[in-house]
């Protein structure tokens, strides 16, 4: 067993200092879970391992007496996580598997006294926590001075801890193989909310260098947000005032996400992100404006659909999303459409994922897309902004 493994079943296998313990990695034929977590639980006056297997659509969850859990961890440790950690009291352990397989390990001391909770039923970790009182949260606007989030920024605070799960669960939040710190680019940043919390969460909750940096046509807000992220010591200007279109990064962003950005601004952050040759892009597209003003004609048998407005706007919905994902394909990543959050807290609810995986065009989303192009006849904004790029 590599060393780095054995160190990580022994502090798992601490049940005197052992806190949890969290595996991330992409789904694969050899790798069946995205993620698996454990902590120490106590039943009947016995103190067991409670570990959680995330697959694509399931939660499994066992609890394990030690000697099952050291054969259970073998099997574990075996398998092709790219990100793994065990925190105890006294330190926290994260090793980051590189793409050419190499193991990069961090030490970082804690300083948790108290011993681990070890109730059998206990609420979702969130990975921005509302308990105990975070400093950061209160200087963003998020959190009240005695340690609540503000009551009008509930569905804010939730959308944020949503957003960061579903991009963890792409595997893709991890200091680059080269040693430089993550650099993401927010698009459409708006009162930056999103971008302070990925700063706080991947620097000062996982550990994880990184740099952020916001753009937004808002110059007030810019304005602002550079006068706090001063005040958080988070380096130069971060938040530059400028449409999406017309930017250039002087640094190529690792990750670019971009959350509502109003109509086309979504697809002028999916062309960035792929001019950029961003290793991850992830969306939470607004409004479609673009396409439903293109659909004035109804292709058989899809009249009665668009006769009706609400149905003709959620089909262009539907069409624009589409066009994006194969867009995307086309460009050499693989994307996937999923449900962002729940409708209580926005109406805007699909997620758009692309993680770089190839060079080249991918020869079917060439044919679908350009035959759904056909059908419908219309031109996606997507497709203009990338100009020459595409050369479909």
């Amino acid at each position: 067993m590599d060393d780095y493994r054995e160190q990580l079943l022994q502090r798992v296998l601490d049940d005197n200092t052992f806190l949890n313990l969290t595996f991330k990695g992409v789904i694969s034929e050899r790798l069946p879970y995205r993620q698996v977590t454990g902590r120490l639980v106590e039943i009947r006056g016995r103190r067991l391992w409670q570990v959680s297997h995330f697959t694509q659509k399931q939660d499994i969850t066992k609890n394990y007496d030690r000697a099952e859990i050291e054969a259970h961890l073998h099997e574990l440790l075996a398998l092709p996580f790219n990100t793994l950690q065990v925190r105890n009291q006294d330190e926290a352990i994260t090793v980051q598997i590189t793409k050419k397989g190499k193991a990069i390990l961090h030490r970082e001391r804690t300083s948790a006294a108290a011993d681990p909770a070890l109730a059998h039923d206990t609420p979702k970790l969130l990975p921005i926590p509302a308990d105990p009182a975070d400093r950061f949260l209160q200087q963003i606007g998020l959190m009240t001075p005695d340690g609540r989030v503000k009551a009008d920024m509930q569905g804010k605070f939730a959308q944020i801890n949503e957003f960061i799960k579903l991009v963890e669960h792409t595997g893709e939040l991890a200091s680059p193989a080269d040693g430089q710190p993550l650099h993401i680019l927010d698009c459409g940043c708006g009162s930056a909310h999103l971008t302070f919390g990925l700063h706080h969460y991947l620097n000062d909750l996982r550990g994880i260098p990184a740099t952020i940096e916001g753009i937004d046509t808002n110059a007030d807000l810019m304005h602002k947000s550079n006068a706090l992220a001063a005040e958080l010591q988070m380096g130069a200007s971060c938040f530059t005032a400028v449409p999406i279109a017309e930017y250039v990064p002087a640094q190529a962003p690792d990750v670019v996400v971009a959350l509502h950005a109003c109509d086309t601004a979504t697809d002028d952050a999916l062309a960035l992100g792929i001019r950029q040759g961003a290793g991850l892009i992830v969306a939470a597209p607004c409004c479609h404006h673009h396409l439903h003003r293109q659909l004035k004609n109804s292709p058989a048998p899809f009249g009665p659909v668009l006769r009706q407005g609400i149905l003709k706007k959620r089909m262009a919905d539907i069409l624009t999303d589409t066009f994006r994902a194969l867009l995307l394909r086309i460009a050499g990543y693989k994307t996937d459409v999923i449900e962002f959050i729940a409708a209580e807290h926005t109406d805007r609810n699909l997620m758009i994922r692309a993680i770089k995986r190839r060079e080249g065009k991918d020869s079917k989303a060439v044919e679908e897309y350009l035959a759904l192009k056909s059908f419908w006849g219309v031109t996606p904004y997507l497709e203009i902004a990338l100009g020459d790029l595409l050369l479909l």
